[in-house]
């Protein structure tokens, strides 16, 4: 039997509209390295890469060659299977950026031991974070029982753990007070766990009332309160917002509630929102869009790479332990086997259809 390719392309106008597409698969031509995708995570977050596509160029990493068609970027761990690289063998496992797919077809350059970035000439002008691929012999964070662990947590983990470092950089823009939407997403309770004890300022959290709940059990933020609680906030505390949400009604009704009181709204990404920052009529200040890789660019310069990587692995391992450990852990681990089960997974993601206690990891061999 011919190996074969297997996609899951996404409607780029429909996000929750996917449909399984098969061909063959040829084998690997000088210079190539053909991966298989054994295990990915989907989380929110990787709605929000295909929310923001176009905008942020996520299509771009992975092109379909299909119009109106893209492939949803996932996380996960992928093995080599063909390969005429040196330095990339057969039977390796490596962790990084994927297309929703069964192999990827790689142009591996600047091989090391650590790994190796993709080469592929539609890669070179796009974030070079994203076109790295790290070899597990050579990871000092993995560890073979939490990989599941590392791929839901990992990428959003970066963007909370560089976010915390970005607030507290910038000396929270001198707000006693911060208050987080969405506040019971992964990325928003890292970035409240990387926090904790480091600053003098109350985080507060917005979540819905159904989830209301499980954020206060979280105890990572000081005060918790459903978004219809919003008024109960003293307007008169200077005050910095991380929207999570995207929800322009609410981030519409915190700056009419703070006023003056805003010193910075910072807007950290959604799944809900596919739409990039509209420009609206807002009091106080106009929305930030935060992009962590250029946090890890100034600290790449500020501190080195390895001392990044030294920093970054450390907070991380500690929030693993946290969110999979103890007596209360924080998520429960949900697997799903194949293209189908993605599919339907895919949908309840993109409408909110998901219990904020679970992260689910799609297996695909």
């Amino acid at each position: 039997m011919k190996p074969e390719l297997v996609r899951l392309l996404t409607d780029k106008s429909a996000l929750n509209h996917t449909r399984i597409d098969r061909a063959p698969l040829a084998p690997a031509a000088a210079g190539e390295a053909v991966l298989k995708l054994s295990r990915a995570a989907l989380t929110t977050n990787n709605i929000t890469y295909a929310a923001f596509g176009d905008a942020m160029q996520y299509w771009d990493f992975f092109p379909t060659g299909e119009a109106g068609w893209g492939h949803m970027p996932v996380w996960g761990f992928a093995d080599v299977v063909d390969s005429t690289v040196d330095g990339v063998a057969v039977g390796e496992r490596f962790y990084g950026y994927f297309p929703l797919a069964s192999h990827l077809r790689m142009c591996p350059v600047r091989v090391s031991d650590r790994g190796f970035y993709d080469g592929a000439s539609h890669r070179l002008a796009l974030t070079s974070a994203y076109n790295q691929y790290t070899r597990v012999t050579a990871d000092p964070a993995y560890r073979p029982a939490d990989e599941a662990y590392q791929m839901l947590l990992r990428p959003l983990f970066i963007t909370s753990f560089m976010l915390a470092d970005f607030l507290q950089d910038n000396g929270f823009f001198g707000a006693r007070r911060l208050v987080v939407s969405s506040a019971s997403s992964k990325t928003a309770y890292g970035t409240a766990f990387c926090l904790q004890g480091l600053a003098d300022v109350e985080q507060v959290a917005l979540t819905s009332t159904r989830n209301k709940a499980f954020v206060q059990g979280l105890g990572c933020y000081q005060r918790t309160l459903a978004y219809e609680e919003l008024g109960l906030l003293d307007a008169t505390v200077p005050t910095l917002y991380v929207d999570f949400s995207g929800d322009d009604e609410l981030r519409l009704s915190v700056h009419r509630h703070f006023g003056e009181a805003l010193v910075y709204d910072c807007y950290a990404g959604s799944a809900q929102n596919t739409q990039f920052l509209r420009e609206t009529a807002l009091p106080g200040p106009q929305p930030q869009f935060y992009f962590a890789p250029v946090q890890i660019r100034k600290r790449n310069a500020d501190w080195g790479h390895d001392e990044v990587n030294r920093r970054f692995n450390e907070a991380q391992l500690a929030f693993i332990r946290r969110v999979g450990e103890g007596p209360r852990p924080w998520l429960a681990l949900q697997m799903h086997g194949g293209f189908e089960a993605a599919q339907s997974l895919i949908a309840d993601l993109h409408a909110g259809r998901i219990d904020p206690q679970l992260g689910h990891v799609v297996e695909l061999d």
